[in-house]
């Protein structure tokens, strides 16, 4: 087994030996072998990255947003320069396998060249003679120090593609909380920051545990929060940080649901649902963990998920050949398990298994192969809850009106799709759906950058969403400046030019 690399924290533009004698353990998914020990900041640590955040601050807000984006700009050249180290990073970290890392990574440059709008996007308003003589300016100003606390399932895209560029592109400093499980790729790509000239303290990576994130949520430095995760933690988080003054958006979990009407075609449809709901190996908010079909086709359906499911090649998430890699731990494996085998004890019918995955080689690993429960009835747990794994749901309804109302039942919200080729069914769905992100034949419809990630219900909590113009809403608070110029003093002649325009 390889020795593990002892990890620092990135802060005020360097990699600094933590004084903690508290570190976890980071796997590699595909092996099983320990890959990386996490160091648990202290207190003091984590109120260390806050204060060069917040000394760091004046200067990269009194530095023009033309300048900031050049740094953007290089960066994003940097990322390019090591696509295929950042990919195999997060491959080795988090399990994705090659092109699911490869696209983590391409969104987090994305995400970096939608925040190169920034002098666009934060131009604010104006209005002149508002009244006589009077004129109106809205200005859109940096907040301040900004905390991103990222999740383990996306280890480029959400901490270096959402959180970082349009927080710092918009003039603020950020605290960036890794996740102690995948923290290896934000923490590389701080580095990368710096290389693009980003001023020292204006992006710290740290990681810590629960107790020290709360000093985070109530320090008085601290001006807004992003979270991604769970919407238990993410309820405290908004809660928590909302009453102490600052701004929050927290994007939770999610059970997206697909409605699938008769008219559809069957292998198109099946093959855009396999992909959807095993595609990086069930873990991101985007999933597709259950879908509503139609009675009239059900059958079909079913059988052409689980004939295209059991042909997804299962291995470690470097080799390119692989189409479904691991997921991120053992204590999560054990956890996904758990929940199928309580799906199949309220009464599910399992018709794919997945649970005894050994691939040959990698026994050490944490793998799952596609599961498939059908029969799954309103009211079953695993139906209704988050899993966060490669299991994919199979409910049956009679027609349109029962499977919309069916999903809109549901708490969570973030995405909902309809495979048909009815029109009137898919504009009647798009604007009826609670979800927040809809597809009309597409399984996962997370938008573009220069859209915002739009959750509703219980799967977020804010009033500014991640992306799009809602972050740079969330990043930034508005000035109203209305001005009037006195001419010469009242009842006075004004003076007029001698000049006769003669030289």
């Amino acid at each position: 087994m390889p020795e593990a690399v002892f990890l620092k924290p990135f802060i005020n533009g360097g990699y600094v030996q933590s004084q903690t004698k508290i570190y976890t353990d980071a796997f590699n998914p595909s092996t099983g072998e320990l890959a990386a020990k996490v160091p648990c900041c202290t207190k003091d640590e984590v109120a260390g990255a806050i204060a060069a955040a917040n000394a760091a601050f004046p200067a990269w807000r009194d530095t023009p947003v033309l300048k900031r984006v050049q740094v953007l700009y290089k960066l994003r050249d940097l990322i390019d320069k090591h696509m295929e180290e950042l990919t195999y990073l997060v491959a080795e970290e988090n399990g994705k396998v090659w092109d699911e890392a490869l696209g983590d990574v391409l969104k987090a440059r994305e995400g970096t060249e939608q925040a190169i709008a920034a002098p666009s996007l934060t131009m604010g308003e104006s209005l002149m003679d508002t009244s006589r003589g009077y004129d109106t300016v809205l200005c859109q100003e940096p907040l301040g120090v900004c905390a991103g606390i990222a999740p383990f399932n996306f280890p480029a895209m959400i901490p270096m593609g959402w959180m970082a560029p349009i927080c710092v592109a918009c003039g603020n400093t950020m605290v960036l909380k890794a996740a102690s499980a995948t923290p290896r790729t934000a923490l590389r790509m701080a580095a990368l920051y710096k290389e693009a000239g980003l001023p020292d303290g204006v992006l710290n990576v740290i990681t810590c545990s629960r107790n020290e994130v709360g000093e985070i949520l109530k320090h008085p430095d601290v001006r807004g929060i992003t979270f991604v995760g769970s919407t238990k933690v993410g309820l405290h988080i908004y809660a928590t940080a909302a009453a102490a003054g600052k701004r929050v958006q927290a994007l939770c979990e999610a059970k997206n649901h697909a409605l699938v009407l008769e008219d559809t075609p069957i292998a198109r449809t099946a093959a855009g649902i396999v992909n959807a709901a095993f595609g990086c190996a069930g873990e991101r908010c985007m999933a597709l963990p259950v879908v509503v079909a139609q009675e009239s086709i059900a059958d079909a359906l079913a059988a052409a998920i689980v004939e295209q499911a059991k042909i997804r090649k299962i291995g470690p998430a470097y080799d390119k050949s692989s189409q479904l890699g691991p997921v991120y731990s053992a204590e999560h494996k054990k956890n996904v398990i758990g929940r199928i085998e309580a799906g199949i004890a309220e009464g599910a019918q399992l018709i794919l298994d997945g649970r005894n995955c050994v691939v040959p080689g990698f026994e050490g690993g944490f793998y799952i192969g596609p599961t498939i429960l059908d029969h799954v009835q309103p009211g079953m747990e695993v139906g209704e809850t988050e899993i966060f794994g490669p299991v994919l749901c199979i409910k049956r309804v009679k027609d349109f009106e029962e499977g919309l109302a069916l999903m809109n039942a549901n708490p969570f919200a973030n995405g909902s799709v309809i495979f048909t080729q009815n029109g009137w069914y898919a504009r009647e769905f798009a604007r009826r759906t609670h979800g927040g992100m809809v597809g009309v034949n597409v399984g996962i419809p997370v938008p573009v950058g220069m859209f915002p990630f739009a959750g509703h219900k219980r799967s977020f909590f804010g009033d500014a969403h991640c992306l799009g113009k809602d972050a740079y809403r969330f990043y930034t608070e508005t000035k109203v400046v209305t001005s009037t110029w006195f001419g010469e003093e009242e009842g006075k002649k004004k003076k007029t030019s001698t000049w006769d325009g003669t030289i």
